[in-house]
């Protein structure tokens, strides 16, 4: 049974258009990667490991990845968030609702994995693994972007509810 957090220990709240924002950024440069991949060496059997390592898709999923990587471990310096606050939440009115930080900051680590793997498993000749993954990342930065619709926040309240986390802080606020 999960028991509600103290407001002492619940992390400030954000604006709830950054991580939309963000994720719309990530979707297109996911698309990007997801094309890319359905045209190099990621759906041929033969090609060989530089080539593999060469590969644009590889190279663009790759900084996707390290995007993923900032955006949880120092989201107020990743760049779509700092972004997002310099130039683009000025421009609006205040937030109506702050969102709780931890859920989106577990969803990017969602993305990270996925990405990883796809990434992981082209290096190792796995054909077709970076278009899947890419495409999976892709469905899920557009249904957060177009939507509203987290799908790795709703995962974090899934766990939260079934007592997976517990909050005490670390690197998810968790």
């Amino acid at each position: 049974m999960a028991t509600s957090v103290p407001a002492s220990v619940r992390p400030a709240g954000i604006d709830p258009r950054g991580p939309r924002f963000a994720a719309s950024i990530t979707a297109v440069l996911l698309l990007a990667g997801t094309f890319l991949a359905l045209l190099g060496t990621s759906v041929r059997e033969a090609a060989t490991f530089a080539e593999r390592l060469a590969d644009p898709a590889f190279l663009l999923l790759l900084v996707v990845d390290l995007l993923f990587v900032w955006g949880f471990a120092a989201p107020r310096t990743a760049p779509w968030g700092a972004l997002y606050r310099v130039a683009i939440r000025p421009r609006l009115q205040p937030p109506v609702d702050l969102e709780d930080p931890r859920p989106p900051r577990f969803a990017q680590v969602i993305g990270f994995v996925v990405v990883t793997v796809g990434l992981v498993l082209h290096v190792a000749g796995v054909a077709w693994a970076l278009p899947i993954a890419a495409a999976l990342a892709f469905i899920a930065a557009f249904l957060n972007a177009a939507f509203g619709v987290c799908l790795g926040c709703l995962l974090y309240l899934a766990l939260a509810r079934a007592g997976v986390f517990r909050p005490r802080g670390g690197l998810l606020g968790a």
